[in-house]
């Protein structure tokens, strides 16, 4: 085999080789696989099961938190201060976020009161509306 032609993993494989030969009827291996759960994903199916998480979230927006996230925040503010227990910590956060995003609502609407910037309309030229007709173009 030439330099030029050999394919791509060639080299991975020379280098790293399998210790088992890779063939289609070898039975997969029987591992185990570990159950991974963070903290507040218990806070976060209950939220979303709740019926208050209904908005949509730009995936590509890195630089704001999702509603979500946000009321996660709220959640673990409020019981790290543990004077409530956990069903009435969810329910005060629950009210919170609905505040919080009401409030971000109205931030986004323009005043209602506010003189609203008018826009300049340019004038359209009188010929825009014209057509042009194709036995016009190819004259003689």
């Amino acid at each position: 085999m030439k330099f030029d032609e050999r394919p791509l993993w060639y080299d991975v494989v020379t280098a790293f080789p399998p210790h088992e030969e890779p063939r289609y009827d070898r039975p997969a291996p029987r591992v185990p696989v570990r159950q991974i759960f963070y903290q507040e994903d218990t806070v976060r199916a209950k939220f979303h099961k709740s019926g208050k998480a209904t908005f949509a979230v730009n995936l590509l927006d890195h630089n704001n938190r999702t509603p979500t996230q946000q009321f996660i925040e709220l959640y673990q503010s409020l019981s790290t201060q543990g004077a409530l227990d956990e069903e009435q910590v969810f329910a005060t956060a629950i009210d919170l976020h609905e505040d919080k995003m009401r409030q971000q609502r109205l931030d986004r609407r323009p005043a209602e009161g506010a003189p609203q910037e008018q826009t300049k309309q340019t004038p359209v030229p009188e010929e825009s509306g014209k057509t042009v007709k194709l036995q016009d173009i190819f004259k003689d």
